[in-house]
């Protein structure tokens, strides 16, 4: 299980430095599949159908609640593309790895 599961996303302020580019690599090792694209990280998952598509919307929304950091979702019909980034900081914190780790930790059904 990864570490970064047992971790919980904590608020950020902007001023805040983002991460440096070895310990994005470093965190980006623990959520595989997840691409660093400029100051985001992204992943796209693919459900049977457009309804298991948005009840999996519907999950990684609940979570982002509980964690007070929210992705930005792209959905195309049955896939599904998350992009994380710390908004306050314009760039890359802990907290987005934290919340790939647990959109992960979701249980594929499809």
């Amino acid at each position: 299980m990864s570490e970064l599961l047992q971790k919980k996303c904590v608020p950020c302020e902007g001023g805040m430095p983002t991460l440096r580019e070895e310990e994005v690599k470093k965190l980006l090792a623990q959520v595989p599949g997840w691409d660093v694209n400029g100051k985001w990280i992204s992943k796209e998952f693919k459900r049977k159908n457009f309804i298991e598509a948005m009840e999996f919307v519907n999950q990684v929304a609940d979570l982002a609640e509980e964690e007070g950091h929210h992705p930005d979702i792209h959905i195309f019909y049955s896939r599904v593309r998350f992009d994380i980034w710390t908004h306050a900081i314009g760039g890359l914190s802990e907290n987005d790895f934290i919340l790939a780790a647990k959109i992960d930790s979701i249980r594929d059904d499809g």
